[in-house]
C-alpha cells in the first residue's frame, strides 16, 4: 500500500462519522443524538484538559486558594511574622525593666539596702585636686583634629556644617560590598550581602514615598530625607512599611532578600541620591 493511500485511509477514519444515541430502556425511545467523527472527539478532550489547566493555574496564581498550598510564602504572614517578632523582643525589653524595678521595691520593702556614710570636706578636696590637674589648653592634636574637621564642614556635601552635624546617616545593612559605585558603568548604588531576611533600615529620618513591588528589582523601598536627600533600597524579599509612612533612623522598613529579575543573590542594593544627582554612598556610610 502507498504512503498516498494510507494517508487517505487514515483520513477517512478521522472524519468517519458516527452517531451517539441515548434510548429509553423501556420504550426504546430515543431521548438524545449526537453525530461525531474521531477528530471531533480529539479536539472536544483537547481543549477540556487544557481549559482545565488553564482553570487550575488561575485559581493557583490569582486568588486567595495559593496560600493553603504547602511551601508556598505569603508576603502578608511574612509581614505579620516580622512585626510580631519585633513586638516579642520589646516585651521581652519591658519585662526585664520591671523585673530591676520590682526588684528594688522588694529590696527597699525587706530592708536590705546599704548605707554608705561620705565625707563631705573629703569629696570637696578630691573634686577640686581633679579640677587643678586638667589642663584646658589645646594640644597640638587637637588643634590639627580641629582644623581638619573645619576642613570637611566647609567642602561636605551638605550646605553648611550645622546639616552635617545634625544629618546623620545610619547603615542600613552591615556586610561585605560585592559591587561598588561606578559611574561609567551607571551603577549609582552599592551592592551589600547580607543573609535572606536579614533586616533594612532606614538610613535616617524620612517619608516613605515608594513601596512596591516591580519586575526587574522586586520589592522596592524609597525615602524622602531632610536637604532634598532620597535613599533606595531594591532586591528586598518583603516590606514593613507603605507609601506616606513615616519612618526613624535605623527603624526596620523590609527584609533583605533575593527578588527581581536584575538580582545575583540575596543582597541589597542601596542608592543614594542628594538633589537630584547620585552620589556614592561608602563616603558617608561604613556598611562593615
Amino acid at each position: 500500500m502507498t504512503p498516498r493511500k494510507k494517508d487517505k485511509k487514515f483520513a477517512r477514519k478521522l472524519l468517519h462519522k458516527y452517531r451517539l444515541v441515548v434510548l429509553n430502556e423501556d420504550t426504546f425511545e430515543e431521548r438524545f443524538a449526537i453525530k461525531l467523527t474521531r477528530l471531533n472527539v480529539f479536539v472536544i478532550v483537547s481543549l477540556s484538559m487544557i481549559l482545565l489547566v488553564a482553570a487550575t493555574t488561575f485559581l493557583i496564581a490569582f486568588t486567595p486558594l495559593r496560600e493553603f498550598i504547602p511551601g508556598y510564602s505569603s508576603a502578608k504572614l511574612k509581614k505579620q511574622a516580622t512585626e510580631l517578632s519585633f513586638k516579642t523582643d520589646s516585651l521581652q525589653q519591658i519585662i526585664a525593666i520591671n523585673d530591676q524595678y520590682f526588684g528594688s521595691i522588694k529590696r527597699v520593702l525587706t530592708g536590705d539596702v546599704k548605707t554608705l556614710d561620705f565625707n563631705k570636706d573629703s569629696i570637696l578636696n578630691a573634686v577640686n585636686e581633679e579640677i587643678g590637674q586638667i589642663s584646658v589648653k589645646p594640644t597640638k592634636q587637637d588643634s590639627l583634629l580641629r582644623e581638619k574637621v573645619d576642613k570637611e564642614d566647609k567642602y561636605n556635601l551638605f550646605e553648611s556644617a550645622i546639616y552635617a552635624s545634625n544629618f546623620v546617616l545610619f547603615p542600613p545593612v552591615n556586610g561585605n560590598i560585592s559591587e561598588g559605585y561606578n559611574v561609567k558603568e551607571k551603577h549609582y548604588a552599592v551592592d551589600i550581602i547580607v543573609a535572606k531576611n536579614t533586616p533594612v533600615k532606614a538610613t535616617a529620618d524620612g517619608t516613605v514615598i515608594f513601596a512596591e513591588w516591580t519586575s526587574e528589582t522586586g520589592y522596592v523601598v524609597i525615602i524622602e530625607h531632610s536637604y532634598e536627600m532620597i535613599s533606595v533600597y531594591k532586591h528586598n524579599a518583603s516590606l514593613t512599611k507603605e507609601q506616606g509612612d513615616i519612618v526613624k533612623a535605623g527603624e526596620v522598613i523590609a527584609m533583605a532578600g533575593n527578588s527581581g529579575e536584575f538580582t545575583t543573590g540575596p543582597h541589597l542594593h542601596f542608592e543614594l541620591w542628594s538633589k537630584g544627582y547620585p552620589i556614592n554612598p561608602t563616603n558617608f556610610i561604613d556598611f562593615k
